[in-house]
């Protein structure tokens, strides 16, 4: 509750991969040190009068700044749950958490038991998740940021596979690819399979890119795993490109 840990809730909510609002560390404690800002939801109470107090502030960055909250609307449930920084929750732990539960509700009322059975996520983080959503304060600020038209539920089909060509398949990606290791991650999901981070007995295939792990590879070989090459992916899951878009 100290306030460079409130700043920099802030700024972890207003980021890139979570947001993307425009409000760097300057911004952010400034408008704290002005006591506009407590609360997450306090964001989206500001306007251009308020704005043009801060040091060096035109209509013009007043004007960028408060579009860039109207866009944050759009944000898909995944990353504003990601935003929210909940202790340990990244931004894959956010997207598996999302589509398990497709709501912020659904979420809120899951029992540990729920939560453990997604792959990574074990009893502390169960635990840690519960008790957030335990929280009145927590749950104060959900309500208010939905009602300021956040997103809390995913669309009707994001996240639905597309496919079950790899059903009952366990992958595992290592290297780099022509798109992100996250969309490469997404692909695998949309077309039925599971992602692991670890080369096993159980791993279907190893997709390896450009710079493929060499443990990794050496270890796919010596149990006779099938490595794939990207074309190859591309290929058994019916993708003749691969510049499709990301399911976020």
């Amino acid at each position: 509750g100290c306030p460079p840990q409130i700043i920099g809730r802030f700024v972890h909510f207003a980021s890139r991969k979570a947001m993307e609002i425009l409000l760097g560390d300057a911004t952010a404690t400034q408008l704290y040190e002005k006591g506009y800002i407590r609360e997450l939801q306090d964001l989206f109470t500001l306007d251009e009068s308020l704005l043009l107090t801060l040091d060096g502030w035109k209509e013009r960055s007043a004007a960028r700044f408060l579009e860039s909250l109207e866009k944050s609307k759009s944000v898909p449930f995944p990353r504003v749950l990601f935003a929210l920084g909940i202790r340990h929750v990244g931004e894959t732990t956010a997207k598996m958490l999302a589509l398990k539960f497709r709501s912020i509700d659904a979420l809120a009322g899951a029992q540990m038991s729920d939560l453990t059975e997604i792959d990574d996520i074990g009893d502390v983080l169960a635990m840690t998740i519960c008790a957030w959503f335990r929280d009145e304060r927590h749950l104060k600020t959900v309500r208010a940021l939905r009602e300021a038209g956040l997103k809390f539920e995913v669309d009707e089909n994001l996240g639905r596979p597309i496919s079950d060509t790899l059903s009952g398949c366990t992958l595992v990606i290592s290297g780099n690819f022509s798109i992100s290791r996250e969309a490469m991650k997404e692909k695998i999901i949309a077309h039925g399979g599971k992602n692991s981070s670890s080369v096993s007995g159980s791993t279907t295939y190893l997709l390896a890119g450009e710079k493929a792990g060499p443990e990794k590879l050496r270890k796919a070989e010596k149990l006779g795993i099938r490595i794939l090459d990207e074309n190859e992916f591309y290929k058994i899951i019916g993708e003749e490109s691969v510049d499709g878009p990301s399911l976020f």
